[in-house]
């Protein structure tokens, strides 16, 4: 027999008010215990008791699936391949075999299936919200209140209306189970709760009818499961490829960053991504209300807030922050800047720590303005230590929702004529064109003075970079675990590179050239008194001396527009020599 193995053959359509009663589909055939599995009234775990076979482990055969089979329903059903889930969908589906057989009913492969999936649904799963849940194309599922619809938010059709509904009791129920499932306690004395759930979703929860007049409600915000890398960003038209290349330059070379942007903008997403531009083996902690960031270091500390419990005190942001400092930490990305935990923050940034973190606003202006007042109360010369501050839109373009990076600020100091903080725009976005325009950037020039590069060092640098990812982004390497292995492989070749460079160089300068043997000779050549200068000849390094000299100190993204947002990445800088 063909075992259909797709268990939603036997569920009702997904977001379906209709709850089957599966009992309806039992065949209560017990007298008959001689059909094979083409039969659906055979009873296969009767045949292997009646084989000398053990009745607990014929849960797999009861359903026509193997173990691997049943792991990859479990998978399927709970909406995640964690190990752990895998282990409970195979033990219930054994036992529930084992139950079958013991209480001598007979039952074909469909109807296991069903009666698999619902146990599985609504003990291990998420009940009528399962499969909602295990679409990775829905980022948010709300309920606001009993005998209201569920609504979602999908990635492509935006908002819509489900046809599930829950009554008060029902919704008081499924409330108390999630904050349940992410390990929280919520009761009428303590309604309202953030958590996270098993699968990484974040809920937003409230209990009964006090601060939510409706009744109780919920919205669940999920993520992926893995994690957004910075292709999946050139991907979605988020930023482009030379833009990463200069965001990856700066968080190497040790530049704060801060994303902002409105309600689902996806700042944390490209939070998450920006960092992986960490150098392989830089000491990374992270520091969350509740746990986001991803990321493939192997010298990576996570660190997660805690509420007040019947023992013990909580730990908040601020205390995590302060912890997080002891542990010397190279870079510091702190999920959200929200009160006072901004104060160390930026004190960090002063003394050496390079941070990473959003915030809501949804502008450079607003960003400033939230950082300078309660609850965070930055003074404007703490905000000046900050290097670059990203905005993250979300707009309508074409018909589509679409999220961009508006701008990438960089943070000059103060303006001393009107105490203002002084900042420009090299990176910015058209919307009409729908692309990426760039201006001069003195981030990039403290850089290649660090390094003491030329300017056309510095564009074959960024160049290299976005060269890098756009291969990565044409062989669809979107895996954040291969991303990192890729990008620390880029850091091995580009160290043996600089190496070979370094040895070819001695070699030149120790091995004598034409030019040294011929200016020798004539040394050798010319009267006493007279120096080789003086003949008509002319060298090698005479000509290098002839040759102007270029100015290291010139800007390396020069433009004569006001706007400073006309010049496309991929266009060459204008080279500033002198004599």
């Amino acid at each position: 027999m063909a075992v259909d193995h797709d268990i939603r053959a036997a569920t009702p359509a997904e977001g379906s008010n209709d709850d089957t009663d599966i009992d309806a589909t039992f065949v209560d055939t017990s007298a008959e215990t001689d059909g094979d599995l083409d039969d659906p009234v055979a009873d296969p775990a009767a045949d292997r008791v009646a084989d000398g076979g053990d009745a607990d482990t014929v849960g797999a055969d009861a359903a026509g699936a193997d173990a691997a089979d049943a792991d990859a329903a479990g998978a399927d059903a709970a909406g995640t391949d964690a190990p752990s889930a895998d282990a409970a969908a195979e033990r219930l589906r054994t036992e529930l075999a084992a139950l079958i057989e013991r209480y001598g009913i007979t039952v074909d492969s469909r109807t296991f299936h069903a009666l698999w999936y619902y146990l599985h649904r609504d003990f291990r799963g998420y009940g009528r919200l399962d499969p909602l849940l295990a679409d990775d194309q829905i980022e948010d599922i709300s309920c606001d209140g009993p005998d209201h619809p569920v609504f979602i938010y999908h990635e492509t059709h935006a908002d819509l209306e489900t046809n599930v509904a829950f009554d008060p009791a029902a919704l008081d129920d499924f409330v108390v189970r999630l904050a349940q499932q992410a390990g929280h306690h919520i009761s009428v004395g303590d309604p309202l709760i953030e958590a996270t759930l098993p699968d990484g979703s974040r809920a937003e929860l409230s209990l009964g009818e006090e601060v939510t007049p409706h009744g109780s409600a919920f919205t669940i915000r999920q993520y992926a499961a893995d994690p957004f890398t910075p292709i999946d960003l050139i991907e979605r038209g988020t930023f482009d490829a030379a833009g990463l290349a200069y965001c990856w330059l700066c968080i190497e070379h040790n530049k704060s960053l801060l994303v902002a942007g409105g309600t689902a903008a996806g700042k944390t997403t490209t939070l998450n991504a920006l960092s992986m531009f960490v150098p392989p083996g830089a000491k990374v902690v992270t520091i969350e209300d509740t746990r986001e960031l991803t990321l493939a270091h192997d010298n990576w500390l996570a660190a997660v807030t805690r509420e007040q419990l019947t023992e013990g005190t909580a730990i908040g942001m601020y205390d995590l922050l302060r912890s997080a400092l002891r542990h010397r930490p190279e870079y510091l990305l702190v999920g959200e800047v929200r009160g006072e935990e901004a104060q160390t923050l930026f004190q960090a940034m002063n003394t050496g720590h390079t941070t990473l973190s959003t915030i809501h606003a949804d502008s450079i202006e607003t960003a400033v303005t939230r950082l300078e007042n309660e609850p965070i109360g930055l003074p404007r010369t703490m905000v000046e230590s900050l290097d670059l501050l990203a905005v993250q839109t979300q707009r309508r373009l074409g018909g589509q929702r679409v999220r961009r990076v508006e701008r990438i600020a960089e943070i000059r100091g103060i303006d001393d004529r009107t105490g203002d903080l002084d900042y420009a725009n090299p990176v910015a976005w058209q919307p009409q064109a729908d692309s990426f325009t760039r201006s001069h950037s003195e981030v990039l020039d403290s850089i290649r003075a660090e390094r003491g590069w030329e300017p056309a060092d510095l564009q074959a640098e960024l160049a290299a970079r976005e060269q890098f990812l756009n291969t990565l982004w044409e062989q669809g390497v979107t895996d954040y675990r291969e991303f990192t292995a890729r990008l620390a492989d880029y850091y091995v070749d580009d160290t043996e590179d600089a190496a070979e460079d370094a040895d070819d160089t001695d070699r030149q300068e120790k091995q004598p050239t034409a030019a040294t043997m011929l200016n020798s000779q004539s040394s050798a050549a010319s009267p006493p008194g007279k120096s080789p200068d003086d003949a008509s000849s002319t060298t090698a390094s005479d000509n290098a001396a002839d040759a102007p000299v270029s100015n290291t100190d010139a800007p390396i993204w020069e433009t004569d527009d006001a706007d400073d947002t006309v010049d496309q990445f991929d266009d060459a800088p204008p080279s500033t020599t002198g004599s």
